[in-house]
């Protein structure tokens, strides 16, 4: 059990379908196990990694310390004297351990979660696609990682300065729990990654040919409003700037997926033999249409004329019934 945990007994293209059921359910197991040694090493260095996990409202106090520092405004005097994470039960400093665990698990793990899904879909694919094939999963977790750090850097520090401004305004003195804070910094920073995925998706839609580059990029509209309305779910505030910044970033991705998904699908096409682009498949179909119509019908075919002579029939004379007997009209 635990050599087949390590390596494969056999190449993947000499596999039956359990063999690839069960290949698959390995590969779950690991990804598993990576996820649990991190949760792990979170628990035993349980004073390190909420340390790291306060950083965001550390520069929301102090601006000065940020690394982008001149994004950030100054910080209220309230907010400035705040004073440590509070929590008022047992399940909210266990909270506070299991989000801390969590975190440092998705991060040891995502790595090895790519690698498995390149290792299992690799042999169903051509040498070409191979090749193009890690770029991809690196460029995922890239995007990945920008995106956690967008939110960690940036959007959670800015959020902390705009509630406790509201919350001044308001006459309210804020106590911050520290299970809320810490779950609000791992689910934003969580969210904002996977967020950054989604030109990856639409690259994949598109070599998968299930949408046309040209149909994406007439739908902008819709995938102008789209974004908003996630990066507006996403930002818990949703105030101007990080959401018009945030949209504008993933609107760009949006443009970018939409070329790179473009030289893609032509060069499918073109390996493939077919026309490199696919509106092509469509001008062809309506010219095949227009030929059959331009076909005459048998409707349509002009009638042979008739000859005159043959036009002329002989009409039979019509039989008349016999005579009733006794009837003297049939002398006459």
């Amino acid at each position: 059990m635990l050599a087949s945990l390590i390596r494969r007994n056999k190449p993947r293209s000499e596999m039956s379908f359990l063999e690839h059921l069960d290949d698959l359910r390995i590969s779950l197991i690991r990804v598993m196990a990576v996820f649990a040694v991190g949760m792990l090493g979170a628990l035993i260095f349980y004073d390190k990694v909420p340390a790291f996990l306060s950083m965001p409202l550390e520069w929301a106090k102090h601006p000065e310390t940020s690394p982008i520092h001149m994004v950030l405004g100054a910080a209220e005097p309230g907010l400035a004297a705040l004073g440590e994470l509070k929590e008022f039960t047992f399940i909210g400093v266990w909270s506070v351990l299991m989000y801390a665990a969590f975190g440092v698990g998705i991060a040891l793990a995502s790595p090895v979660f790519l690698y498995e899904v390149v290792r299992f879909v690799g042999p169903a694919l051509s040498v070409r696609e191979k090749r193009g094939l890690i770029p991809f999963c690196v460029a995922a977790l890239i995007l990945f990682l920008a995106g956690a750090a967008l939110a960690f850097i940036w959007l959670t520090p800015m959020s902390v300065q705009i509630w406790h401004h509201f919350a001044t305004g308001l006459k309210m003195e804020v106590i911050w729990q520290a299970s809320d804070y810490y779950g609000f910094v791992i689910m934003m920073s969580l969210l904002t990654g996977l967020t950054f995925q989604f030109p990856l998706a639409l690259i994949i839609l598109m070599w998968l040919e299930l949408v046309r580059p040209s149909t994406l990029l007439r739908s902008w509209r819709g995938m102008l409003f789209g974004i908003l309305i996630v990066v507006a779910v996403i930002t818990p505030i949703g105030e101007p700037i990080s959401l018009g910044v945030l949209t504008g970033i993933l609107f760009g991705f949006y443009l970018i997926a939409v070329s790179i998904g473009s030289v893609i699908v032509r060069r499918k096409r073109v390996a493939r033999g077919d026309k490199p682009n696919p509106e092509d498949d469509d001008i062809d179909d309506d010219d095949d249409q227009d030929d059959d119509d331009d076909r005459p019908s048998r409707y349509d075919r002009p009638s042979t004329p008739i000859s005159p002579a043959a036009s002329t029939v002989t009409a039979k004379p019509k039989s008349t019934p016999p005579p009733a007997e006794g009837d003297l009209s049939s002398l006459d």
